[in-house]
């Protein structure tokens, strides 16, 4: 063997349980980047539309308009445009009803606005499983292939009079580069879920936060017109 490392010639001179193990992490890694990055603009959209929308509505700009802005939009609202119809629109809805008192409408829209909120975050946290999935994983499966590998090298020397490191030395390497993909493939996945688990905190808490401060503001019209 020549003493330059070509891993390539390594990886393909492997064994095929090691072949496949190889392919198994690099499929789990070429997946985890792609969610990675694709992750990281539905977050930055989610981040920019709540300062846009909140901007919006915190410059005194009229409720009714507001809706029917949104509304207009051919329901591609999202985050707390979302919210904010789903709560206005149930509001509005249950006002129309003619005996139906203040708490009762005000529980409706709060109803509405939760539903709306728990499907924009189970939207945002989409596939940051998979991420979690295969930075946990994706270390064990690399030592799966790294000691199948050494197995076969040591069983090679049975059929060896005379065992040297040089002998060994192609099995071994081969094998330790399935460590290196297990690795390879977890540690983005897992610094991008811990990284994304955060973000999806942050913008759920600031959901959560709009949800309470218009609910507020629709218990205090339901006084008003009242």
């Amino acid at each position: 063997m020549s003493n330059d490392l070509n891993i390539l010639e390594l990886i393909l001179e492997a064994s095929l349980p090691v072949q496949a193990v190889m392919l198994l992490l690099l499929i789990a890694s070429i997946s985890s980047w792609a969610i990675i990055l694709i992750k990281k603009r539905v977050l930055d959209r989610a981040a920019k539309g709540a300062d846009e929308f909140e901007e919006r509505f915190w410059s005194g700009a009229d409720m009714s308009v507001l809706f029917r802005e949104i509304n207009g939009q051919d329901g591609r609202s999202s985050g707390l445009e979302s919210i904010f119809e789903a709560g206005f629109r149930e509001f509005a809805r249950m006002r129309s009803k003619k005996g139906m008192d203040n708490r009762t409408q005000l529980e409706g829209a709060q109803r509405a606005m939760r539903t709306a909120l728990s499907r924009e975050i189970d939207g945002l946290e989409h596939n940051l499983e998979y991420l979690a999935n295969v930075g946990s994983i994706s270390p064990y499966v690399g030592l799966l292939g790294t000691v199948w590998g050494i197995m076969i090298s040591f069983a090679s020397l049975a059929n060896v009079k005379e065992a040297t490191i040089a002998t060994v030395a192609p099995g071994i390497s081969e094998a330790l580069i399935a460590t290196a993909m297990g690795l390879f493939a977890a540690i983005p996945a897992v610094w991008a879920y811990n990284r994304y688990a955060t973000r999806v905190e942050r913008i759920h808490t600031r959901y959560e936060t709009f949800a309470e401060e218009f609910s507020s503001i629709l218990q205090r019209h339901a006084h008003i017109d009242d």
